[in-house]
């Protein structure tokens, strides 16, 4: 069992790990132990057997020891475990699990079996290489040597042909016209107000893809970012469709993998729309794109360097000026160069 981590983009960046995984484990049974909207993003996942969900409980406590019974029961004889917590740790003993390997984070060493030290590399490389390097450890331990940086980390991730007519009636019914591209906008992020291009930028950035490249724009993101999406709507002269809060993870997974451009703040979709081979272009600005950017080569970033950057602060104490220096018209010009090599459509 494999126990995966709590946001996100960071459940996108394990898709190699996972990939590895089932490499070097083909014939087993890797069952993912997660939280119930990763459902969303790994339902199509072709490099794991069955994902395990839950959802966090108001007691950390009988969460774990729930869990704990839940894991117990299905005699799991390994647990890898992704996130650095403590709890995921004592689930997992408490599971029953005779081996249980980690990183040595969080004071959790006594609950594992194999507790891995933390990489000297940890903040010089991106997020990806850690999770791999769990594999690499077990595959060191039960061959003696390991292949996992070999070869580049793969992320594909499959939307199944069904989603897929599922997202595109959707966005018809929300008024999109398919025959012309479809760029989608994610301008909120619901653990960090730093990260948010200011919504007047999204607007105009809009207003020119919508006038000058005849596409339409398409807002999406969870029911606590509709603010920010009503706001853009609000400062924008040709109006964006607006699909913020109405679909769950799993169905604007598959309307990112329909669409032929996402420009998106740091977030969890952008991270998504990657993984899923979809031109993305993500614009950067408190957090550092070497660690935790979008990996995979379709996904651009736009990023100014200023002095207090990375900061990794949620709320900027100054003038935002990380964000504020990005221009609508930069990153409409690399808009439209991706979008004219697109070919997809």
């Amino acid at each position: 069992v494999v126990r995966g981590t709590n946001w996100v983009g960071d459940a996108v960046m394990t898709i190699p790990a996972l990939r590895e995984l089932r490499r070097v484990f083909p014939d087993s049974h890797i069952a993912l132990h997660t939280r119930d909207w990763a459902r969303g993003i790994f339902e199509d996942a072709d490099f794991i057997d069955e994902i395990l969900t839950f959802e966090q409980g108001k007691s950390a406590l009988k969460t774990v020891l729930e869990q704990g019974k839940v894991l117990r029961g299905r005699k799991f004889d390994a647990a890898v475990l992704l996130p650095n917590s403590f709890e995921s740790a004592l689930t997992a003993k408490l599971g029953q699990i005779k081996t249980r390997i980690g990183y040595a984070k969080d004071g959790r060493s006594f609950l594992l079996t194999d507790a891995l030290p933390i990489p000297e590399w940890k903040n010089q490389r991106h997020e990806v290489f850690y999770y791999l390097n769990i594999v690499a450890e077990i595959e060191k331990k039960l061959r003696g040597a390991t292949t996992v940086w070999e070869h580049e980390p793969r992320f594909e991730l499959g939307v199944s042909a069904e989603r897929k007519t599922r997202a595109c009636k959707m966005l018809a019914e929300s008024g999109v016209d398919l025959s012309k591209k479809i760029v989608v906008f994610v301008a909120g992020s619901t653990n960090s107000r730093a990260k948010r291009w200011q919504t007047k930028s999204f607007a105009e950035l809009n207003d020119r893809i919508q006038a000058r490249l005849n596409a339409n724009v398409v807002l999406i993101g969870s029911k606590d970012e509709l603010d920010v999406s009503i706001e853009v709507a609000a400062k924008s002269n040709i109006k964006p469709s607006i699909l913020t809060g109405k679909t769950d993870l799993a169905e604007a997974t598959a309307i990112l993998s329909v669409c032929d451009l996402v420009i998106s703040n740091d977030t969890g979709p952008a991270h998504i729309a990657a993984a899923l081979g979809t031109k993305t272009l993500i614009i950067f600005g408190p957090t550092n794109p070497l660690t935790t950017r979008p990996f995979p080569a379709n996904a651009e970033i736009i990023y100014k360097t200023v002095e207090c950057s990375p900061c990794m602060l949620r709320d900027c104490p100054i003038d935002h000026r990380c964000m504020t220096r990005i221009r609508a018209d930069e990153v409409f010009i690399k808009a439209e160069n991706l979008l004219t090599a697109d070919k997809r459509r």
